[in-house]
């Protein structure tokens, strides 16, 4: 009989999912593993919407997070009482998603449990960073390899390099996505859109996801068709973004929408999807738009292309942008490249299959 674990996940703002990938994960894992008969706890922000100490069965433990106050520095210590709190829980296995912020209090990790360290990208390559704060996210992950008893790479690239670069084997474990069947025009009227009359993009509103080359590829290639941007604008380099573009006729700023409905209609219905993240490991957004039948054109790098391989378009410049919008915005005549990607989801990335695959790496580690 399966062994019921009694399991910690921390490391991110919380769930439900409002804010992004390691949130989306931790809520689709806590399900999961509550399904197949653990217990999960999950910790969050004591300034996330939902207060609730239950959710699906999920216990939810909130913790001070004074990054509201303080700004980056208090998530820091957001970590730090999280991990404080784990250590007097008596978890069978804490779960840590990511390493930037927590690493630092490895000495403080509880020692009666195994820690389970998801590595993340390669946060230390991020342009956003200052050289100083890319030298702290350099020794953050060295802590994290180091002293996480089991290491958990979302994609090939990242285990190749924590072996090469700290002799430390991994699990790899990408993320997951389900496929989108329930396509329904009503959910994107709201935007004043018509299906297949725009293009999208999704993504945090950072440099390395190759947002503003992605614009400036639509405008060079004159396209009378809309191109929308989801993703929160209330950063220096979203408002920098709004400011440039903002006035262009044909780019619309969404801002944030948490709706996964919506979200996936809005996918389902571009004639194409662009997807710009050059530094991390198998992007979360990248396998929804794959599972919600987008024709992607994505930036030209080793973690689309190990997910993606030749069932996208790839561009590296603002030409090779508008290239793709005058040549390849028939979506109707890629309707292979999309199947292709469909049956990645349903056989490689199904969720179903990503939680079995941390099950059996957190049974393991209890082991």
């Amino acid at each position: 009989m399966k062994q019921s674990l009694k399991i910690g996940i921390l490391g991110t703002r919380g769930i439900p999912n409002r804010y992004g990938g390691f949130e989306q994960c931790a809520e689709y894992l806590a399900l999961g593993l509550t399904e197949r008969g653990h217990k999960v706890w999950v910790y969050n922000s004591h300034t996330h919407e939902y207060q609730g100490s239950e959710w699906n069965g999920v216990q939810i433990i909130h913790c001070n997070d004074p990054e509201d106050k303080i700004g980056t520095a208090g998530q820091f210590l957001y970590d730090l009482n999280c991990i404080n709190d784990a250590r007097k829980r008596g978890f069978d296995v804490l779960l840590q998603l990511g390493y930037t912020s927590n690493s630092i209090w490895y000495w403080r990790w509880p020692s009666y449990c195994p820690n389970v360290v998801n590595m993340d990208g390669l946060e230390w390559k991020r342009s956003k960073y200052s050289k100083k704060v890319q030298w702290f996210l350099k020794h953050a992950e060295k802590w994290a390899a180091k002293h996480g008893d089991v290491l958990i790479a979302d994609s090939k690239g990242i285990q190749q390099h924590l072996m090469a670069t700290y002799n430390k084997p991994s699990h790899y474990i990408a993320y997951g996505a389900d496929v989108f069947d329930a396509p329904d025009t009503n959910l994107i009227q709201p935007y004043n859109i018509l299906p297949h009359q725009y293009y999208m993009l999704m993504a945090r509103m950072e440099p390395e996801n190759n947002i503003e080359l992605i614009i400036q590829g639509y405008i060079e290639s004159g396209a009378e068709n809309s191109l929308l941007i989801v993703g929160k604008t209330d950063n220096e380099f979203g408002t920098l973004l709004v400011n440039r573009y903002g006035q262009h006729n044909g780019i619309r700023f969404l801002g944030g929408i948490y709706d996964i409905k919506a979200v996936n209609n809005l996918r389902y219905y571009s004639s194409m999807y662009f997807h710009g993240h050059s530094v991390g490991g198998t992007n979360p957004s990248l396998l929804e738009a794959m599972s919600s039948h987008a024709l992607i054109a994505a930036h030209d790098n080793v973690f689309n292309k190990a997910i993606l391989e030749t069932d996208a378009f790839y561009f590296s410049t603002p030409a090779d942008v508008a290239t793709i919008i005058r040549k390849h915005s028939n979506k109707a005549a890629y309707s292979l490249l999309i199947e292709n990607n469909l049956n990645k989801i349903r056989t490689q990335y199904s969720w179903a299959r990503i939680t079995d695959l941390y099950e059996q790496v957190l049974l393991d580690a209890v082991r």
